[in-house]
């Protein structure tokens, strides 16, 4: 679903993101952590199309993001960690424009966007102005909106922020959910205990490199101690 071939980024004399290769199954939850300044956020927008890379190549299901940005596009929702709302629209009035973007029929948006509202406990809420939301139900609505249109990819940017205990708890079960279904989640993250629990495999990236790739167990072995926890793995592996 993703590959990622010598992807590479620099702002002048500064290597935001070096050489990073990547392959990411249909239907994985994948975890991407590192430290502050790792580039993690930086992947992340050239993966989506919002930051042209330097050098290399970003394929989502195999459409070259380069050639294709539209239909590449179209297959991925994106939860960024600082996502932008419209906030003098009403949720359902963000949901409709959403839509338009994607091409959602009218008839398709009228039953996913009930479903989604209702999954994330905002349907009595879906005709007050954005402007009124706390942060952890405009961070709700911004996942709605990524899967309106029922992407076969869910870019996630630090998931749980602002989010209450109940709605982490929801927000996990959605990902194995939609996982189990043959969307593909790639997910980062600083709450390593979030990616040990629902991550497939995890990648840990330092200092725009790529560090380690694999599960828990591989992670483990990279370091030659099979009882440690991905904090202890990934303290491991970055530190200088």
């Amino acid at each position: 679903m993703i590959r990622l071939v010598h992807l590479s980024k620099t702002y002048g004399g500064t290597v935001a993101v070096s050489d990073v290769n990547l392959h990411v199954q249909p239907g994985e939850v994948f975890g991407f952590i590192g430290p502050n300044g790792a580039g993690k956020t930086t992947t992340i927008k050239m993966m989506a199309g919002l930051l042209s890379p330097t050098k290399g190549s970003v394929f989502i299901d195999g459409v070259d993001m380069a050639k294709d940005p539209v239909r590449a596009k179209l297959k991925i929702g994106l939860i960024p960690d600082r996502p932008f709302l419209y906030e003098k629209l009403t949720a359902m009035e963000f949901l409709q424009f959403t839509a338009g973007l994607y091409h959602v029929a009218k008839q398709a948006f009228a039953e996913k966007s009930r479903e989604l509202l209702g999954r994330f406990s905002l349907s009595d809420r879906a005709d007050e102005l954005i402007e009124a939301y706390s942060h952890g139900m405009k961070q709700r609505l911004i996942m709605c909106a990524a899967l309106l249109h029922e992407p076969q990819l869910l870019i996630v940017d630090e998931p749980m922020v602002g989010l209450d205990p109940r709605g982490i708890k929801m927000v996990k079960e959605l990902f194995r959910t939609l996982a189990q279904n043959g969307t593909t989640v790639f997910m980062s993250t600083h709450t390593l205990r979030l990616a040990e629990e629902v991550c497939d495999r995890i990648a840990i990236i330092h200092k725009g490199a790529l560090m380690a790739i694999g599960t828990l167990q591989d992670l483990q072995q990279h370091i030659q101690n099979g009882d440690a926890d991905l904090e202890q793995v990934f303290f491991e592996i970055t530190q200088d």
